[in-house]
């Protein structure tokens, strides 16, 4: 018997020891500034630490994107320091360049992360037609400028960068870009021996196309792609890239941040303890407010017409279409209503979306001379007679005009055309040379005498020659369908007979040189 209650107090000894130990270790869990370690035996285990997330691996930049970039950086900004160095007017013209390129980079990115769209949303081109719009508008605005020939120069190459819709876009923005050429090569007659600087910024300028050429043979060589496979829709994707979620310099959208790590548990008998109260004098934490009753909304809708018996009656002297003198300002005078409180004003209206290119006016048409150059643009009638009376020092610039005729009468002293479709030009004589570039359908008629006559991309043009003007040389480059019409014999009843200009040259090695000659069809 007495072994048995010694076993007893022994047994009730160590419960006791073991009930002891678990209060001190649930003591150490109320208390944070307790010590961790009661004693070697009543060590509370530490709980594991969580592993500090990985760093986002950054994401992939697309090639396309990336030499994009490499080209802004390079040729385009070398540009508008170029410009900016020059003159006020002509570095802010370069600066919209600058904006135009990457409203361009903008259209790209976005190609790469959505679908081909069924019909594309103005959106998409509204930053590039600002930029555009604002490098046509410094040239317009600023005709009396000494840099014009610059202002120009830019304006006619910026057409260049709507090669989205070109099924060969290198070579669309090749022939887009010769438009520099005329008025490029007026400025580096001129600084030639003046400044360098205006030389190298229009250098710079020809070879931001240039290289523009050659990334569109590189990534884009049969028209824009764009990602069919698991791309999102459109406007998400230009939303995603104005929002910054996708930085524009990866060419990605980063990766989504990692969830937050789970709350380490501890391994305590009967579960993680309440979270202390808080400290005397501290104040209550605030309850959650209950959700609104909605109830309440449809005991007032089902009021029927008495719904209304709170609204007050609008005075004849706050309708705007009654009172002119309102609809100058979008705020109506606020008035005491009839139970005593304030009227609310109206809100201001939504600002208005730009419009489509396709619906804006167009220019109007013009006939100015200015000293000494008579400027005609933006003519289209059929069938509409514009008619000049030049004089041998005056130059002729036309350009935009469509199916128009114009008719120069007297002797001026040079002929500039651009631009113009279905042109039709009657011309008596002139002291220099006749230009025409990128005008397909173009008509000529030469009464009297023309020394020169420089075609330039043509594609379609009949050249009627008079008796007086037989001697006139024709030159030809990047043409397509060019006829003269040489008159009959004089004192003969022979019809005017047409020539074809030859299109094709064959060349071959003879003798060490290299020889051309012109290949003929006959039939």
């Amino acid at each position: 018997m007495g072994s048995h209650m010694h076993n007893l107090t022994t047994l009730i000894k160590r419960l006791e020891a073991a009930t002891s130990r678990l209060e001190d270790m649930a003591m150490s869990l109320d208390d944070p500034n307790s010590p961790k370690t009661v004693g070697a035996e009543n060590a509370l285990p530490e709980p594991p630490k969580p592993a500090p997330p990985a760093a986002p691996a950054a994401a992939p930049v697309l090639p396309q994107i990336q030499d994009f970039d490499t080209l802004i950086k390079e040729d385009v900004r070398n540009f508008v320091e170029l410009g900016r160095k020059i003159d006020g007017l002509v570095g802010e013209q370069s600066s919209a360049v600058l904006q135009a390129f990457e409203a361009e980079r903008t259209y790209l990115y976005v190609s790469t992360k959505a679908k081909k769209p069924d019909q594309q949303p103005p959106e998409l081109m509204t930053e590039l037609h600002k930029a555009s719009d604002s490098i046509n508008n410094i040239r317009e605005s600023n005709r009396a400028s000494k840099f014009f020939n610059h202002l120009s120069a830019v304006a006619e190459g910026i057409i260049a960068l709507g090669w989205f819709f070109a099924p060969k876009p290198a070579e669309f923005v090749s022939e887009m870009a010769g438009g520099i050429e005329y008025y490029g090569n007026k400025v580096l007659k001129e600084y030639k021996e003046k400044d360098s600087t205006h030389v190298e910024y229009i250098q710079a300028y020809c070879q931001i196309f240039k290289s523009l050429a050659a990334y569109l043979k590189k990534h884009y060589p049969k028209g824009l792609t764009w990602n069919d496979k698991d791309g999102i829709d459109v406007q998400e994707a230009l939303r995603q890239i104005k929002s910054g979620s996708s930085g524009p310099a990866s060419g990605g959208a980063p990766p989504p941040p990692p969830p937050p790590p789970p709350v380490p548990t501890l391994n305590v008998p009967g579960g993680v303890p309440p979270p202390p109260p808080p400290p005397p004098g501290a104040p209550a934490p605030a309850a959650s407010a209950p959700a609104p009753d909605m109830g309440a909304v449809f005991d007032q809708l089902n009021r029927g017409e008495s719904v209304t018996s709170g609204l007050r009656k609008v005075d004849k002297s706050e309708m705007t279409h009654k009172n002119p003198s309102l609809r100058g300002s979008s705020i109506v005078p606020e008035r005491p209503s009839s139970q005593g409180s304030i009227s609310r004003s109206k809100s201001p209206a939504p600002s208005k979306k730009p419009k489509p290119e396709s619906m804006r006016t167009r220019k109007p048409p013009r006939k100015d001379l200015e000293g000494s150059k008579w400027l005609i643009e933006n003519f289209d009638n059929p069938g509409e007679i514009v008619e000049i009376s030049a004089q041998q020092n005056q130059s002729i610039l036309i350009s935009r005009c469509n199916k128009t005729i114009i008719k120069v009468n007297n002797k001026a002293n040079a002929i500039s055309i651009d631009n113009c479709t279905g042109l039709s030009l009657i011309v008596d004589s002139l002291v220099s040379s006749l230009d025409v570039i990128k005008s397909p359908k173009f008509a000529l008629q030469i009464d009297g005498v023309v020394p020169t006559l420089l075609l330039d991309q043509v594609d379609g043009a009949t050249i009627y020659l008079g008796q007086q003007s037989l001697a006139t040389e024709v030159f030809s480059s990047k043409c397509s369908a060019i006829n003269v019409m040489l008159p009959p014999k004089e004192g003969t009843d022979d019809d005017t007979k047409e020539c074809p200009v030859p299109e094709q040259i064959k060349s071959y090695v003879k003798d060490g040189v290299i020889v051309n000659e012109i290949v003929e069809h006959a039939g």
